[in-house]
């Protein structure tokens, strides 16, 4: 008896992942950045901002009345923190804290944080996962919605779906045969799925809805609305601005790269996924959806799960963007020491400077 032994190049093709590879073709998606002109460059807007609407789904659910409940409301000494309760579709509640400051005067310019994955938005507003007050920053999120709060910004925070207080209840699994329990996020971003939409889509939606409640608040100035996100909460922002042009700024942290080296190259959660995204090319594509408003991008040295030489392959690609735009200038980076952190060593300052 004889065996083959097969070369590495027919090894390769054993593998499915192979030959998708080799479909990886971002400089011929439909939908990917070819503008020459500023013209070119907004007309491309409009037909990829709609389609991209329609990607990632849920984007015409049916509205309701927000019916704004406050349900709590706790005075921190520098800022009230009010937790309100928003009807943004039929049968979706989403519950927000607002952070408002003491010092200066109302409307406020505002900022929505966009918490990633752990234990939801408590961890950035500061509160433990108990529910009991924090007074010290902790772990990666580092309570960026409270730093800018004392910054002066009114801070509109939400819990984002599958997290907290919007996990599934998965009781009716029979767990005594062995039924595994599933996670909240790759459950609800498989039944999304099926439904021919996105966990991310179900997200920016309720993202714009939000953004509906703010107008009607005298105190806050929607014309000086910014969004800043880390991790699950990067992308959040970055797609969030990319559809809802209300959004003059933002912060992303942690996520901004490219497909190829971060999403695709490694284990993510399954709610990161969009089926369909190749249409549109690179991330740095889709920042012509952003440009020109202004960008930050942070990106830790030692981040491993978004590395950081891709995010400044990328970011190189996206200037050539805004350049497009005549907005060079309104993209920055602030690459750090550190890991898959919030930094806010610029941050805070940039959406001051592009908001006030």
């Amino acid at each position: 008896m004889s065996t083959k032994i097969l070369n590495p190049k027919e090894l390769e093709a054993l593998q499915p992942a192979h030959a998708l590879w080799n479909l990886y073709k971002p400089e011929e998606a439909p939908y990917r950045f070819q503008a020459k002109t500023r013209a070119e460059a907004e007309q491309w807007q409009k037909a990829t901002r709609q389609a991209l609407n329609d990607l990632l789904g849920f984007q015409s659910l049916p509205k309701t009345l927000l019916a704004p409940e406050i349900i709590e409301t706790v005075d921190r000494g520098d800022h009230l923190r009010q937790k309100i309760l928003l009807h943004t579709s039929e049968h979706i509640l989403l519950p927000v804290y607002l952070l408002i400051p003491k010092q200066g005067q109302p409307p406020f310019p505002v900022v929505i944080a966009f918490h990633g994955h752990g234990y939801g938005v408590k961890d950035i507003v500061g509160l433990w996962e108990d529910g009991e007050e924090r007074y010290e920053p902790d772990g990666y999120h580092k309570d960026f919605a409270l730093a800018l709060c004392r910054l002066g910004f009114a801070v509109a925070a939400p819990e984002i779906s599958c997290f907290g207080e919007r996990q599934t209840d998965f009781s009716y699994l029979n767990t005594t045969i062995g039924a595994p329990v599933p996670t909240t996020c790759d459950h609800t971003a498989k039944l999304a799925f099926y439904l021919g939409g996105t966990a991310l889509g179900l997200r920016v939606f309720d993202g714009k809805r939000l953004v509906d409640y703010l107008e009607s608040r005298p105190d806050v100035n929607v014309n000086r609305l910014g969004a800043m996100g880390i991790s699950g909460g990067g992308i959040h922002t970055f797609f969030s601005t990319c559809l809802d042009e209300r959004i003059k700024a933002c912060v992303v942290s942690g996520y901004f790269n490219t497909f190829k080296d971060s999403i695709l190259a490694m284990s993510h959660c399954t709610c990161m996924f969009v089926p369909g995204l190749w249409k549109f090319g690179e991330e740095y594509d889709l920042v012509g959806l952003i440009a020109p408003r202004p960008l930050l991008v942070e990106s830790g040295n030692y981040d491993e799960i978004f590395p950081v030489k891709a995010t400044k392959t990328s970011l190189e690609k996206a200037k050539a963007v805004y350049d497009v735009y005549g907005a060079r200038g309104q993209v920055e980076a602030d690459f750090f020491e550190g890991r898959h952190q919030i930094s806010g060593r610029r941050a805070y300052d940039f959406l001051m400077e592009k908001l006030t």
